[in-house]
């Protein structure tokens, strides 16, 4: 067998390795079902939450949205699977859901341990804590004694005895698992202190105060006592799901970026911009390269919206959590929000 014999039998045999790691029994899976399983929280404004017409809505829902979209060509071939914190992870591990976005802390420990594989970071969170007005506090360095109401088995229970004990203070922990019951408890006063990562604060602030309590009854304190990457989580071993997964991320990052919105997305289509004619699938190959349609992108945003609309119409400043986009904005805007290049 002559030099290059020998080269293209070793070229076949690493196609064929690829194309091996590429197919994926969670996708085939997921389309034979002709439908994407999304583990979302119980209820929680602004990110995941039934409306008055019996559909799922929020922000982490309109990443599964996308996904469907990449996957299928439509938006709404999702089922919504609530989950506490204690059942998430079992429930990627059993099959039950084919992915979290329900707000799950990117760590060492779960990407390994776990048998868990992460996205990329669709939200820069950190965890912060809430009191009532009244009680006059101003700091969380101010909270020696207190009784604080958090979840078990988080890396909220952690990092909330990791800060008082660095700042040599003691807390009374309230432990409850279920979503509905902390909040009811922190309202009707049986905690001083509710902790939770910044977001779920603000949506417990907008949209679950008790009459006659509102939500100006209560300040989120400015400290931030950790780093909260929440990005989807899903099992590890399907190399083409989770490019998926990552690249629907990206794809709505990188058309904020360009400035294609569910408005002008068909408009856009004209545009003599290479890149976005790339994006788009004007010019043929991304979709191909991803195993997808060429109209991926295409379908993300004019179904679903790009990062910047998502984010504003469920949890920015124009929506009742009226949250900053801060470490969210795009990289160009001084915040982390930043996607490599579809190309």
């Amino acid at each position: 067998m002559n030099k290059l014999s020998t080269a293209l039998v070793a070229a076949l045999a690493v196609f064929s390795m690829s194309e091996m790691a590429w197919a994926g029994k969670d996708l085939d899976a997921i389309k034979t079902r002709g439908q994407l399983v999304c583990g979302v929280m119980e209820g929680t404004a602004g990110f995941a939450r039934l409306d008055n017409r019996g559909k799922w809505v929020g922000f982490n829902v309109d990443l599964c949205r996308a996904i469907s979209a990449v996957i299928f060509g439509d938006s709404e071939k999702v089922k919504y699977v609530p989950l506490t914190t204690q059942q998430r992870f079992t429930a990627v591990q059993s099959g039950e859901v084919d992915l979290l976005t329900r707000n799950v802390t990117w760590t060492l420990t779960r990407d390994t341990v776990l048998g868990l594989d992460f996205g990329a970071v669709f939200y820069y969170d950190g965890q912060g804590l809430m009191v009532n007005k009244k009680l006059g506090v101003k700091s969380a360095k101010e909270l020696e004694g207190a009784t604080v109401c958090v979840a078990p088995g988080t890396t909220t229970e952690l990092n909330l005895a990791d800060y008082f004990r660095a700042n040599k203070m003691t807390f009374k922990p309230v432990v409850i698992e279920k979503v509905d019951e902390v909040r009811a408890a922190f309202f009707s006063g049986r905690c001083d202190v509710y902790t939770n990562d910044s977001t779920s604060l603000y949506a417990t602030r907008a949209a679950n105060p008790p009459p006659p309590l509102t939500p100006d009854d209560f300040v989120i304190l400015p400290e931030i006592i950790s780093k909260e990457p929440l990005a989807p989580a899903f099992r590890q071993g399907d190399n083409q799901f989770g490019d998926i997964v990552r690249w629907t991320q990206y794809a709505m990052i990188e058309t904020e970026e360009y400035g294609i919105t569910s408005e002008n997305v068909d408009e856009m289509l004209k545009s003599d911009n290479p890149s976005i004619k790339r994006i788009l699938g004007v010019s043929p190959g991304m979709g191909k390269s991803l195993g997808v349609d060429e109209k991926w992108v295409y379908n993300i945003v004019k179904q679903v919206g790009n990062y910047g609309e998502s984010f504003e119409r469920n949890i920015g400043m124009g929506s009742p959590l009226k949250i900053a986009r801060g470490l969210n904005a795009l990289w160009k805007n001084g915040g982390a929000q930043y996607a490599p290049p579809i190309r």
